[in-house]
């Protein structure tokens, strides 16, 4: 739920409140039901509400505690929160709200920078220390909700988006172009992992990772999680059993923990539709569910409608389908780039997007199904990898990278050439501890790092520009750990997720458990032609594109001519990564 902003000065000066404001306005869809501000002096902070928990006046944000000291702005669910609660009440803390967000400050208060072990959720948070004159800066263990960040001699400004701070900084924030994230951009389909992003002046905090920042602009980060990737001596059925049970808790905890209806988005995958059949099973009535379809393009299909009308039909859900014809996808494209913090690939990103405009007609809060392939190996790539020879980052690199390297040379002209930062950061993420083979690094590296800045980051961008708060259960830290805990054999048992198979065994129709693994399609996306090979070349060949000199236009044009010819290893255009790209830079940066 909501969007922060905020500024803690260096320089002697106040923190203007017409700054803060234009960094509020961009930030404003996240949270339509209640806005705030506070400020005092050098330190400020903004907030947007999206009221799902403790809907009343008293949970309002920025949340002042003045017999603690404290304040703060939240963005997020702690699902905990109401033993927290308790727990802190036994300590003799007395509350003013019944909101989660409360909680957060009596745990500071009691645990100071601890107090993150002791949250439960997804949260991205800003707390001002009054007696400490520090600001305390914290985002949960998955990075499920985003926290962006800009630091100068005169300044630590933070935001929900990338274009809070560049509407807050203007021509102060540094926006040339960050050579390492420019690479890992294009090499891993749009994945730039914490703490870089696209541009250099804008950072973004570390999953797991909280922050201090004292009154002179010193700063300390500290990683407060780091899950191993390890056997714990189970029996299979013992794995699947334990897998089922955190899964049920999982979703129970996400539905609970709201005082307003939950849904779910319903793809017809078996992750979505298995979320369904939990519910059910938990005795959940009246689930309402949703899905989107788009146009086919030859044999790729637009919809998985055949699937998600099943589950529908078999729990009795409140469904709503929509479909989206092409035409729609283009006119609307421009929107939905506008409302990336960052430059995201993944074709589905505008799905979510124009789903979310019709899902938050009817709630704030809904499930979907995004981790479940990380966590139990869903996707086909990782089969192959664990076939591939050599090492581990070549292993990887093979089945995975978007383009090889001498290709990224090619495609980016010659003052964009770095060294291979991708290998190199593949390298540091595989040499890590606490694993026991390699398929074991893959499974960590891609649950806690590269699934965190892609459909994770997508999902709430897209989502939260319509005010609508997505949870992701399989994304439960208690189940990932446990998820890293099995044998890979096993989860990629019966061509992949075969734990999540297991459970559904008996729950679901055989035709969703057996069938191919499918992706939120977007086929004009991915098979580029027409309009849409028209849109993307004039983007590419623009005077703005030509003039900012990151790409080869030589090179840029066989893409153009050619885009069948240039796919990637997971089936993604080449020819949208750089057009993507291209686009975010003229919508967000050049304005």
């Amino acid at each position: 739920m909501c969007g922060l902003c905020g500024q803690l000065r260096f320089d002697n000066r106040a923190v203007n409140v017409e700054d803060l404001d234009k960094m509020m306005q961009t930030i404003a869809r996240r949270g339509p039901d209640d806005n705030g501000q506070w400020i005092e002096g050098k330190i400020g902070f903004g907030h947007q509400r999206l009221s799902i928990i403790d809907l009343s006046a008293h949970a309002h944000q920025p949340m002042n505690d003045e017999d603690l000291n404290l304040v703060l702005v939240f963005n997020g669910t702690i699902y905990n929160y109401k033993t927290l609660r308790q727990q802190l009440k036994n300590y003799g803390y007395r509350f003013f709200s019944h909101s989660d967000t409360e909680t957060i400050l009596k745990a500071y208060h009691r645990w100071g920078e601890d107090c993150v072990q002791h949250l439960d959720g997804m949260f991205g948070f800003c707390i001002w220390d009054k007696n400490r004159q520090q600001l305390f800066v914290a985002r949960d263990r998955m990075g499920i909700k985003p926290l962006y960040f800009s630091l100068t001699s005169a300044a630590f400004s933070f935001a929900s988006n990338t274009q809070a701070l560049l509407a807050d900084l203007g021509s102060e924030i540094d926006t040339s172009i960050n050579p390492l994230a420019l690479q890992q951009q294009l090499s891993l389909h749009g994945v730039v992992p914490a703490p870089n992003t696209i541009l250099n002046g804008v950072k973004k905090i570390k999953p797991a990772t909280t922050i201090t920042v004292d009154s002179k602009g010193k700063i300390v980060e500290k990683t407060y999680w780091q899950p191993k990737a390890q056997r714990i001596g189970l029996s299979d059925e013992a794995y699947i059993d334990r897998a089922h049970e955190l899964l049920i808790q999982a979703v129970d905890k996400r539905m609970n923990a709201s005082d307003v209806p939950v849904g779910v988005l319903l793809s017809g995958g078996l992750d979505s539709s298995l979320l369904v059949g939990l519910l059910h099973e938990s005795g959940h009535e009246n689930i309402r569910t949703f899905s989107i379809g788009f146009e086919d393009i030859d044999d790729e299909k637009g919809s998985e409608f055949e699937y998600s009308d099943q589950v529908a039909k078999q729990f009795n859900t409140q469904h709503q389908k929509y479909m989206v014809d092409n035409a729609q996808v283009l006119l609307r494209l421009g929107e939905a780039v506008a409302n990336m913090a960052e430059p995201m690939v993944a074709q589905d990103a505008v799905a979510f997007y124009l789903l979310s405009e019709k899902v938050c007609k009817h709630g704030k809060v809904v499930l979907s199904g995004q981790g479940a392939d990380e966590a139990f190996a869903g996707y086909f790539w990782y089969p192959r990898m664990y076939a591939e020879k050599g090492d581990a980052v070549e292993r990887f690199t093979k089945h995975y990278i978007d383009r090889p390297y001498a290709e990224y040379l090619q495609t980016v002209n010659k003052n964009h050439h770095s060294s291979n930062h991708t290998k190199t950061w593949l390298k540091k993420e595989f040499s890590k501890t606490g694993t026991d083979e390699f398929m074991d690094k893959v499974f960590r590296t891609d649950i806690t790092r590269l699934v965190v800045d892609d459909p994770i980051k997508r999902v709430d961008n897209m989502a939260m520009a319509w005010a609508l708060e997505v949870r992701t259960a399989f994304m439960d830290y208690h189940l990932v750990e446990h998820a890293l805990s099995m044998p890979p054999s096993l989860k990629m048992a019966n061509q992949g997720k075969y734990p999540l198979k297991q459970i559904a065994k008996g729950l679901l129709p055989n035709s969703i458990i057996n069938r191919r693994k499918g992706y939120f399609p977007m086929p004009a996306l991915k098979y580029v032609r027409g309009e849409f090979l028209e849109f993307m070349s004039a983007i590419l060949t623009s005077n703005a594109c030509v003039n900012r000199g990151i790409f080869n236009q030589t090179f840029v044009q066989k893409v153009i001519n050619q885009p069948k010819n240039y796919m990637t290893a997971l089936n993604g255009s080449r020819l949208w990564h750089l057009a993507l790209l291209e686009y975010w830079l003229q919508v967000n940066v050049d304005g």
